[in-house]
């Protein structure tokens, strides 16, 4: 048989190429390490859909108090839906108070950012559609790497399930020093030095102008973290002109493992949002 000429060559060397892109296999990989800090490996857990890609991708930070939680329980209601979705995850652990106090946690999710923007073609990702999602702590982290991004690590939206994005508000609360305030800062009294140090590492201190899109979810039932740091924080974002929703799970407490027996139109709500915001 002749040789091919080589305009056909090509072509069937591109029918190939786009063949085996078409019907990629999903892919997971756990235990990833994105980074190192105080002698510590920060790993992550990525998984990435079928199909061509890049895909949008969702960095997603757990909560705990800051003291406790992990990439792989903390948001397991959450994964198939994405995954379905079309998006892509990566879910991170990062250093956890006390041993690592503020801003090691902030710190972390900022290495992770840079990360995955870097190794974007090792994940099959689009670095220009990263969304972070957080709940609970993990939000507050979010909102936190939002707000105070440098160029690098500037993301396209942002998703914060019940976050204390207001730490003085949440600190105010308490009658006696909270344990978070002492884990996390090594606050012992709450005096104004404290409260200036809290204020100083709260995401509302520092909203500027020209940030992401943001969705906010919180549960009207919520009585470790009120509904009411979202809806401030809503007000707060918009005066600034930064599109932020606000999506209510109506009588939910705290934690969305906990929502799986009442409302769970949350997660098709949270796709949508994220198609329009990303897609």
């Amino acid at each position: 048989m002749p040789p091919k000429p080589p305009h056909q060559l090509a072509l069937l060397i591109a029918f190939f190429v786009g063949l085996l892109a078409i019907t990629a296999r999903a892919d997971l990989k756990t235990d990833v390490v994105y980074g190192e800090a105080a002698g510590e490996k920060l790993l992550l857990d990525a998984f990435t859909p079928e199909g061509r890609g890049p895909f949008p991708v969702c960095i997603l930070v757990h909560g705990g108090g800051w003291v406790q939680g992990d990439k792989h329980n903390n948001f397991r209601t959450l994964l198939t839906p994405l995954s379905e979705a079309g998006f892509a995850w990566i879910s991170i652990n990062y250093r956890l108070a006390p041993k690592h106090r503020y801003p090691a946690c902030v710190e972390d999710v900022e290495t992770a950012i840079r990360s995955v923007k870097a190794h974007a073609t090792d994940y099959n990702i689009d670095p220009k559609r990263i969304a972070l999602i957080g709940e609970s702590a993990g939000g507050h982290l979010v909102s936190l790497a939002t707000v105070r991004a440098q160029a690098d690590i500037r993301v396209a939206a942002v998703v914060a399930f019940y976050s204390p994005n207001d730490l003085e508000l949440q600190a105010r609360s308490n009658l006696r020093t909270p344990a978070w305030a002492t884990a996390l800062f090594g606050i012992t009294t709450m005096d104004d030095a404290a409260m200036k140090v809290i204020r100083e590492a709260s995401p509302s201190t520092h909203i500027v102008a020209g940030l992401p899109p943001f969705l906010l979810v919180h549960g009207t039932g919520d009585t470790r973290v009120a509904v009411e740091q979202s809806r401030q924080f809503q007000t707060k974002l918009r005066a600034v002109g930064t599109p932020c929703d606000l999506l209510l799970v109506q009588g939910a407490g705290h934690g969305m493992v906990t929502w799986e027996k009442g409302d769970t139109t949350y997660k098709s709500k949270l796709i949508e949002w994220l198609r329009k915001t990303m897609w």
